[in-house]
């Protein structure tokens, strides 16, 4: 269907929306809850780079497939805000979980995958570099929150307020 995305890009948007939203939760959980730290670090990193093949898998298909237009009355402001907006979020997809693994290899972290698999460190150990990488991750962390809370919105606002398809482009409902 033309009015549609690709069959694997809605699949990737919506099981990267649920991983997205487990990810936030799990990081807020992290830095308030001291019981449940190791588990949740455990948790993070494989969810982290399991984000981050997903965004790049879905950067490839959506770079090589057709996708739907934005409706032809969009004001163009709005129209502009939606594709920045969705630059930012690729953006986000993609920095976030490398600037954990690189927090994390400045840090001397190894970054597990779990079963003994260990990813090799992206930098070498360094405390500086460490200390500008963390608040980053978490700065970033928040601003992917806040972003993704407007991409709802504006999905709402083009489901219930204009009802002009854009929501139903990246859902499985006719």
């Amino acid at each position: 269907m033309k009015d549609q995305f690709h069959i694997v890009i809605r699949l990737l948007h919506w099981l990267m929306a649920l991983a997205i939203f487990t990810m936030l939760f799990v990081g807020a959980g992290m830095v308030s809850s001291v019981a449940n730290r190791d588990w949740l670090y455990d948790l993070h990193k494989p969810l982290g780079i399991t984000i981050l093949v997903l965004a790049i898998l879905r950067l490839v298909v959506r770079l090589s497939s057709r996708n739907p237009p934005l409706p032809s009355d969009m004001p163009l402001f709005m129209q502009l805000v939606a594709k920045l907006s969705h630059v930012l979020l690729y953006g986000l997809m993609l920095a976030l979980p490398m600037i954990g693994w690189l927090m994390l290899s400045a840090g001397g972290y190894p970054v597990t995958l779990g079963g003994g698999i260990e990813l090799p460190a992206l930098v070498a150990k360094s405390n500086s570099l460490y200390a500008v990488l963390r608040p980053l991750h978490t700065l970033l962390a928040y601003s992917l929150l806040l972003l993704v809370l407007g991409h709802m919105a504006a999905a709402l606002f083009h489901g219930l307020i204009r009802r002009d398809g854009v929501l139903r482009s990246i859902t499985f409902g006719k």
